[in-house]
């Protein structure tokens, strides 16, 4: 079984409200309790992942969690002025382009520039040194958009090399492109529900990073799952108490559903399919995401757990 560890930009995907800044959030907490340095960035959004373990919202500048743990919320305004500089070199050049206010109005009509600049920020902490020359970051965790957004967002440095004249962004294209289609680098965990449409979403979504981005996919993750707990005669035994079998029947049905689920999620993708079990608890925070990083101890390391 690969072990996940092997790889260092984890890409986590699938349709939004499944739970995958959950999945990122149990995945880097396991990274960085191997000890490795661990960022986990969350893409323009309202900040999941910090108040899940525990912490305090962190936003767009990267800050330590506890050890080995670092986490950004990377945003456009301050993407834009991070990447311009990596690219121009020079703030003097930066501040006469990029906050000229005639030029920042059409800025906003310029295809793909918010996603290059956001995807970039990330690729560039892929890309960090130690004074060693190591990489800064052992574990790189994205808590990507959402299935159709995923697509156009990691898609931006194929556009820019389709469409821009060689030049200093198409050379930033091409390296964000090389390191996105690394297999030896980035793996893409996608994360679904027992139910069709989000397993669905997740075939397409799989289908979509294999032929348009060239991102393979590592594992997936079944979350919500339901066990299977009552066999047919369990429910006949109960058949005189209603209440209690309807809520047996009831479980029956999306362990039923949850098997389903799995047996297409393996035929289709041909990766393994973890199973994280619905988690019922009156509040969701950092207990429950310790659950859920021992359920996919098997994804990160290639063995299985205690």
């Amino acid at each position: 079984m690969a072990a996940l560890l092997d790889k260092r930009l984890w890409i986590v995907s699938g349709k939004g409200g499944v739970g995958k800044s959950t999945i990122a959030a149990a995945l880097a907490l396991r990274s960085a309790r191997a000890g490795r340095r661990t960022l986990v960035c969350e893409v323009n959004t309202q900040e999941r992942i910090s108040r899940l373990l525990g912490h305090e919202p962190v936003g767009p500048e990267v800050k330590q969690l506890e050890d080995n743990l670092w986490a950004v919320d990377v945003r456009p305004q301050e993407a834009m002025r991070e990447y311009a500089l990596m690219v121009l070199r020079f703030e003097t050049l930066y501040k006469t382009v990029f906050e000229n206010k005639v030029v920042r109005y059409f800025l906003r009509f310029i295809p793909s520039l918010q996603e290059l600049v956001l995807l970039g920020k990330i690729l560039f902490h892929a890309q960090e040194k130690r004074p060693d020359g190591k990489p800064l970051w052992d574990t790189i965790v994205m808590d990507a958009p959402a299935t159709g957004h995923a697509i156009t967002f990691l898609r931006v440095p194929q556009v820019l090399l389709q469409t821009l004249p060689p030049g200093p962004m198409t050379r930033e294209a091409m390296k964000m492109r090389d390191l996105l289609e690394d297999p030896a680098t980035t793996a893409a965990v996608l994360v679904s529900l027992p139910e069709d449409m989000p397993v669905n979403e997740t075939l397409e979504l799989h289908a979509a990073l294999r032929d348009q981005v060239r991102v393979r996919t590592h594992a997936a993750v079944l979350n919500a799952a339901f066990p299977e707990r009552f066999t047919e005669g369990d429910l006949e035994a109960l058949v005189d108490q209603a209440e209690l079998l309807r809520v047996a029947r009831t479980h029956h049905d999306r362990a039923a559903q949850t098997v389903l689920a799995e047996m297409k999620l393996e035929r289709n993708l041909h990766v393994p399919v973890y199973q994280v079990p619905r988690i019922f608890a009156p509040g969701f925070g950092r207990q429950a995401i310790e659950q859920v990083m021992g359920h996919l101890e098997q994804l990160v390391t290639g063995k299985a757990g205690a």
